[in-house]
């Protein structure tokens, strides 16, 4: 099976603010050892800011991705056969997803500063897991992209 060209990716990459916060985070580590002197100054605020920068960069590393017929989220690996229908989420509804209606058995890839997200149904009866969310900046596209991979993938596509 030959891979398609890759209909949709997407990096969750965490806000500006947060990169603010940790050259903030760095100067709180300078704060603290300057009563040690001028080096140790400055050693907490490159430590303090670089620390806190790789947290918010991991965490804002994770993509979503839909390639070669499977839908790749974080750590899950889905093949787009075993996906059901896409519910796109607004702000309000993606709130309500994430809060009072999740099911535990539910698989989340969350992002609290992502308002919108996808709501993907899984099809499987092995799988226990009775639905993906998804959040994304553009779920439409993602759709989109889910809708085309899974009408390539049925048996008898060309």
């Amino acid at each position: 099976m030959q891979l398609s060209a890759q209909p949709y990716e997407e990096r969750l990459t965490a806000p500006r603010s947060w990169w603010l916060i940790s050259f903030l985070i760095g100067v709180s580590f300078a704060l603290i050892l300057l009563p040690f002197g001028t080096l140790p100054m400055l050693g907490g605020l490159v430590g303090g800011t670089a620390a806190a920068a790789v947290v918010a960069s991991s965490y804002g590393s994770v993509r979503i991705r839909v390639v070669g017929g499977l839908l790749l989220a974080g750590e899950a690996k889905v093949p787009v056969t075993a996906l059901g229908a896409a519910e796109i989420l607004d702000a309000e509804e993606a709130r309500a997803w994430r809060t009072y209606k999740a099911d535990t058995r539910a698989f989340l890839l969350l992002r609290a500063y992502i308002p919108t997200a996808l709501r993907v149904e899984v099809t499987d009866p092995e799988d226990p897991t009775p639905y993906l969310y998804l959040s994304t900046r553009d779920p439409e596209r993602l759709a989109a992209a889910l809708r085309e991979a899974r009408q390539a993938a049925a048996p008898g596509a060309a």
